[in-house]
């Protein structure tokens, strides 16, 4: 990386306090990596550096910190730095830094806007969390259908230097409904003097400002669009949401899932900038909660004690039997959230899943059972150097066993985010210790109930 190429000239120039030739190399260092070798410096060392850039490289800088970072800098912050810091955020970045500061320092912030800057984040931030509305920006160019491309050409020069993007041009009409969407190069390449309708077919696709930032993810992934228009409940134009805000949202989504799915809450920061204290809250919860569930396999373990006291060999396949089971639940149950959350399955085919899940569970467990059963066959010969009867009729077991734990293995996998749907709860709390809990005890009845009913009268 070339954070890691910089390092070592960048420390020397510190230490021998070299400003000027520091302020060259770091204009022309990307943003990122900047912000990356601001991360390791000491507050009051990085507010130096950070004053060391230009106004807009120093705003880009700004997006690309930590929130715990950013929190340090702007404290320090005089009210001018400030200023310039929030001047040359896009709106929606500044919304974003808004909803993360403590309230010693919101007013702070809000009082170092443009008015007018101040009444854009002020009515973005009127939207719901975590909604579309909070991640647009207002930010477009626009024009009308009765304009020549002449005329809209000359209003993209005019107006473009301070949108977001140009390659969408939004058209509207007298009341600023959204009525169709234009490529940039449709209008490089059309006549001058044809009119803007001429380009139209008035299909589009939008955004309501009211979305979770989810849809808005997905939207942009279906269309393969650089950018989406956002329209409040008349159809109005209030906004568009580009494709990089939209990366960033598409990392925290699939980050929280990956979290919730590893059994604990979703962590309110970066990992490097979460204390421990705040960890260990976050996995406690779920840690004594799936301690607890695993009582139930002790109190199914406690059940068939006699049995296990009259052929203690079959203790010795319980790890085997119960994880399997837990593998197989694991892996329908991240196949399912997966397809859910990228739309590629919806809530109303749970039956089709079940179908498919149900053939796909009973495959596998015979493929394991076969297995499993020349696995049991060709250990025991190896230890004991003869096939008994015992031997012959534990192998058997497990192979049942397997196809039992492996079924509902996928069942229940596969089923628990349809149902925590159902109870309006996120289907990624379906995690792998969860479904792990569920399989361990159920192997438990499934593995002793088929001893039970192969051995009884022969070993038992």
């Amino acid at each position: 990386m070339i954070v890691d190429l910089l390092k070592p000239e960048f420390d020397e120039l510190i230490e021998a306090k070299d400003w000027v030739a520091l302020k060259d190399i770091l204009n022309d260092v990307p943003a990122v990596d900047v912000a990356k070798l601001l991360e390791e410096l000491e507050a009051e060392v990085a507010i130096v550096i950070f004053r060391l850039l230009k106004k807009q490289k120093a705003a880009d800088v700004f997006t690309f910190l930590s929130s715990g970072k950013g929190m340090e800098l702007l404290d320090m912050f005089t009210a001018q730095q400030l200023s310039d810091v929030m001047s040359n955020l896009e709106p929606d970045e500044r919304v974003a830094l808004m909803e993360e500061l403590p309230g010693n320092l919101t007013q702070r912030v809000m009082n170092s806007m443009e008015v007018e800057d101040r009444k854009q984040v002020q009515k973005l931030l009127g939207y719901p969390e975590e909604s579309v509305g909070r991640l647009m920006t207002p930010r477009y160019v626009k024009i009308r259908r009765d304009w020549t491309i002449q005329r809209g050409m000359d209003n993209i020069r005019r107006f473009g230097q301070s949108a977001e993007t140009v390659n969408v041009i939004y058209v509207v009409d007298e009341e600023e409904h959204l009525i169709d969407d234009l490529r940039l190069n449709q209008l490089i390449l059309a006549d001058p003097e044809a009119p803007i309708s001429s380009l139209m077919d008035e299909s589009f696709e939008a955004l309501s400002a009211f979305d979770d930032q989810e849809d808005a993810v997905k939207m942009l992934s279906k269309y393969d669009r650089v950018a989406m228009p956002v329209v409040d409940s008349d159809g109005i134009l209030v906004g568009i949401v580009t494709v990089d805000d939209i990366i960033d949202v598409a990392e925290e989504e699939t980050t929280e899932d990956m979290q919730l799915m590893a059994g604990m809450d979703v962590l309110d920061d970066y990992y490097s900038q979460t204390t421990i204290f705040e960890m260990i809250k976050k996995r406690i919860g779920w840690l004594a909660f799936l301690f607890v569930g695993q009582l139930f396999t002790t109190t199914a373990m406690g059940a068939y004690e006699s049995v296990i006291a009259n052929a203690v060999f079959l203790s010795l396949f319980i790890p085997m039997i119960i994880s399997t089971g837990g593998n197989s639940g694991t892996q329908a149950a991240t196949l399912i959230i997966r397809a859910l959350s990228t739309d590629d399955i919806d809530m109303n085919e749970w039956l089709k899943v079940l179908g498919r899940e149900l053939l796909s569970g009973l495959i596998l467990g015979l493929i394991m059972a076969v297995i499993g059963f020349f696995v049991i066959i060709g250990w025991g010969y190896m230890t004991s150097d003869t096939l008994t009867q015992e031997l012959i009729l534990s192998a058997v077991v497990v192979g049942l066993s397997l196809i039992g734990v492996v079924l509902w293995g996928n069942l229940s996998g596969s089923m628990l985010p349809f149902a925590l749907s159902k109870m309006g709860l996120d289907p990624a709390v379906t995690s792998a210790p969860f479904v792990s809990t569920l399989s361990d005890v159920t192997g438990i009845i499934i593995y002793f109930s088929i001893a039970i009913a192969l051995l009884e009268g022969i070993v038992l």
